[in-house]
């Protein structure tokens, strides 16, 4: 019985002192996902952006183009 009791409580300080070595150091998998992520979401709104500046230059220019066309059936 003795050598029972001590086997039980041998194994439950190596289980625990094997799970509280582990519990406190990050996994490095998950912190480079979450920096994956985070540079997908940068490159998504930089695209979003551009996208964006390249629709007011286009607006921009077929307004430019509309008032010159204005101008020149006025001057017929």
């Amino acid at each position: 019985m003795n050598k029972l009791l001590a086997l039980l409580l041998t194994s439950f300080f190596a289980v625990s002192s094997f799970a509280a070595s582990h519990a406190g150091a990050p996994m490095a998998g998950a912190s480079a996902a979450k920096a994956e992520a985070k540079a997908e979401k940068k490159e998504t709104k930089a695209e979003k952006k551009a996208v964006k500046k390249t629709a007011k230059a286009d607006k921009k220019t077929a307004k430019a183009e509309a008032k010159t066309e204005k101008k020149e059936e006025a001057k017929k």
